[in-house]
């Protein structure tokens, strides 16, 4: 069964698509595909269906990340069930999704904080971009993240690459 990752944040143009586009670079780079499930979603449903933001796939093409395909939808509740770790970018999102978690009692899925994976960073959310056009920063807190939280997926789930090349993921 593969590890489903879900990334939320409010409006799933921004934040979330980004960390979708770079999971699935890294992921993609250390032969990790058969493995995973990787999607986005927004809290609200505002944008739904509408590609990321400018900004986001300005920052995504700068660093040769594919974000093509990646479309804004809105969280549904059964994605507590079909997703086993559930990434939000801050504590509005964080406390959005365990409303809907509240809401539905027991599920499969783990929420965390996308920066719990990293630490040393020193920073607990990803702020939003929308209102500050920050998609360099957020860009660099997102990549910090989402190697953190592959670097754990690997261990704990005792993935193995199928590439024999070099990791490109230090």
């Amino acid at each position: 069964m593969k590890i489903g990752v879900l990334f939320v944040c409010l409006g799933n143009i921004c934040r979330s698509p980004m960390a979708e586009a770079v999971f699935r670079h890294m992921v993609k780079e250390r032969g990790l595909e058969q493995y995973f499930v990787i999607d986005s979603a927004g809290l609200s449903g505002w944008h739904a269906g509408s590609p990321p933001h400018e900004g986001t796939r300005r920052k995504l093409q700068e660093m040769k990340i594919d974000a093509d395909g990646i479309a804004a939808r809105q969280i549904r509740p059964d994605d507590l069930e079909q997703f086993d770790y559930i990434l939000v970018m801050d504590r509005e999102n964080l406390h959005g999704i365990s409303r809907l978690s509240q809401k539905l009692g027991q599920h499969r899925a783990q929420i965390h904080l996308l920066m719990e994976f990293a630490p040393d960073v020193g920073v607990k959310e990803v702020p939003d971009p929308y209102y500050n056009g920050r998609f360099s920063e957020v860009y660099d807190l997102v990549y910090a993240g989402c190697q953190g939280l592959l670097e754990t997926l690997i261990q704990k789930h005792g993935l193995t690459t199928s590439k024999t090349q070099k990791d490109k993921i230090d």
